[in-house]
């Protein structure tokens, strides 16, 4: 087919799995990989391929990159003890796993081993579309463990590809070949991240930020090509420098307008690769000797279950040296459970798959590439398929504790730079030259914010102490048949009557002051302008944005709150400033 045929279906086929899936009450691309299985039943679309190149070279830096961007630091820096081994050993270990069960259903050790190499990573984009309902905290280690456990399996897989071809291979290489990944991948992301700043420090269109941005991770990913190192290294120490570096490259506008795209593109290719991952195992089915189908299904159960278990054992035996500073969510069984499920495989593997070469043969019907294919894509579907929906009943039977953290933190974040902002208004107002009815208007505004920001905090607080003391007297009335009899039932969720509404007050006068307006004979001309006061609001208003941002920053600096926190809050500080600046206009 060609390639806008190959695009408009593509197009189809997410346009229909994302109106189709909140119906059917199943995650999106567990139903675009359904799409692409029934698509790949005709003949002509059958034949469709999905090129590694295309998914190492050009899908996955995009789709790293916009991870990295959206990875808590802070995160990832609290659970270095747990990502590390995880990324790494846990890599290996999974490789050889399957290597050994593969070759014990007759298939060559190098054969299995590059098959385990495919299969051993989690992957980020499967993690990220399906693991959004685990606590925040184990999401973001999962999502830091899938982001670098790529670079490490593309590493076994040359090693492996090295043993296949029958090149000579020593300790001395393979320690070569791991350092020269890991420093080398690690050096062209840091290398392309200075050159991003360099290059965006004293820039201020949109246009220009976000093409810059946009050529990060491919220039990242090219660099460490070039030299022999991981690009998926590169790419991700690419984006969280970026990440951290963000508020003092960009602009409002800049955020915006990426905060909208690169969303949208990323979901899109995320789409086209679950889709193309159904055509593949449809294509590689029909190219396998029926003879041998019965076996590779063994095989691939029986990888897929390997993974499972080893990815548990790891988990169980590293407890004790990867428990999180803050908690022990690790810590319990079920929690080990949830974290084992929620290891997803997607596109990488097959990718890596794909990019075995056919030359790649061995003694035995299982020796091909074609058999490391069909593997790979039958781990791949039973990872979608049977853990993707297995997962949400997990987390339920699980009952892992609520992680409210963010919220609390997102509410501390508010009030403390609220309140800065109002300590710094006299400062401000007479450094900028502002009226002293502009600026107590303004200080009338920031107090009403401080009270809706303290009160939705206490009313959190009331709420959980609500919840918690009517769970504890409903435990009690179940424990007691007869405690109906003693007097009615409290019902469920009632909240006490709040005594004041925030905001009441100044909608009250608001309404007034319209209606004085609107009834009023003239303007008196002697008093300031409009024109003039409301130019002195929108400079006021956008010096106390910066105060904000600066307190904001700082907070993040200092470990107070978490990076995903600072972008929440951001983006609503972003609305702001275009509302009183204006949106940029493109050329």
């Amino acid at each position: 087919m060609e390639g806008l045929e190959i695009t408009v279906l593509l197009g189809l086929a997410i346009l229909a799995g994302t109106a189709l899936a909140p119906r059917l009450r199943v995650a999106t691309p567990l139903l675009l990989v359904v799409i692409g299985l029934l698509l790949g039943f005709v003949p002509a679309l059958r034949e469709i391929q999905l090129p590694p190149e295309t998914v190492l070279l050009l899908f996955l830096p995009v789709m790293l990159f916009w991870e990295s961007l959206t990875t808590s630091l802070r995160a990832i820096r609290r659970s270095l003890r747990y990502i590390v081994p995880m990324s790494t050993l846990l890599v290996v270990a999974s490789a050889f796993a399957v290597a050994g069960i593969a070759s014990a259903f007759g298939m060559p050790w190098q054969t299995g081993l590059l098959l385990g190499a495919a299969v051993a990573p989690p992957d980020a984009t499967a993690v990220a579309a399906l693991g959004r309902l685990l606590p925040q905290r184990m999401f973001m280690k999962l999502k830091a463990e899938s982001l670098t456990n790529d670079g490490t399996a593309l590493v076994v897989y040359a090693i492996a590809l090295s043993v296949a071809l029958g090149d000579d291979i020593t300790p001395w290489s393979i320690t070569a070949t791991v350092l020269v990944s890991y420093l080398g991948g690690a050096a062209a992301g840091i290398a392309v991240a200075a050159l991003a700043y360099l290059a965006l420090r004293r820039a201020h269109s949109a246009i220009v930020i976000n093409t810059t941005l946009l050529l990060v991770p491919f220039t990242a990913f090219l660099l460490a090509e070039l030299i022999g190192a991981s690009g998926v290294l590169a790419v991700v120490f690419a984006g969280l420098i970026v990440a951290w570096m963000l508020p003092r490259i960009t602009t409002a506008a800049s955020r915006r307008q990426a905060n909208a795209a690169w969303p949208f593109g990323v979901y899109l290719l995320n789409g086209a690769l679950f889709v193309l991952i159904g055509l593949e195992v449809q294509y590689v089915v029909n190219d396998i000797p029926g003879r041998l189908i019965g076996t590779l299904l063994l095989v691939s159960v029986a990888a897929w279950i390997a993974l499972i278990v080893v990815r548990y054992l790891f988990l169980l035996l590293f407890a004790p040296f990867s428990h999180p500073a803050g908690g022990q969510l690790f810590g319990d069984n079920r929690a080990r459970i949830v974290n084992t499920m929620a290891g997803f495989r997607g596109a990488v593997s097959l990718a890596i798959a794909l990019s075995v070469p056919v030359t790649v043969n061995g003694s035995g019907d299982l020796s091909g590439r074609d058999a490391i294919v069909f593997v790979t894509a039958g781990v791949i579907l039973l990872s979608l398929l049977v853990q993707g929906p297995l997962l949400p009943a997990i987390v339920r039977w699980a009952r892992l504790p609520e992680d409210a953290a963010a919220e609390e933190e997102y509410e501390l974040a508010q009030r403390a730079i609220s309140g800065a902002a109002l300590a710094a208004l006299d400062d401000i107002a007479a450094e900028h030259g502002i009226s002293a009815d502009v600026r107590d208007r303004a200080r009338r505004e920031g107090y009403e914010m401080l009270e809706l920001a303290n009160a939705r905090a206490y009313a959190r607080q009331r709420q959980r102490q609500t919840d918690d003391a009517q769970i504890a007297e409903l435990e009690t009335m179940l424990d007691e048949p007869d405690a109906a009899d003693t007097g009615p039932v409290p019902e469920i969720g009632e909240v006490p009557p709040r005594t004041t509404t925030v905001g009441s007050a100044g909608g009250t006068a608001a309404a007034s002051a319209l209606q004085m307006l609107a009834t009023s004979d003239g303007i008196d001309l002697t008093q300031r302008s409009p024109i003039q006061k409301h130019e002195e609001a929108t400079r006021l208003r956008l010096a106390l944005l910066d105060r904000e941002r600066a307190v904001l920053h700082r907070m993040r600096r200092e470990g107070t709150i978490d990076d995903l926190v600072v972008r929440r809050i951001e983006a609503h500080l972003d609305l702001e400033e275009m509302r009183l600046s204006g949106i940029e206009q493109l050329d």
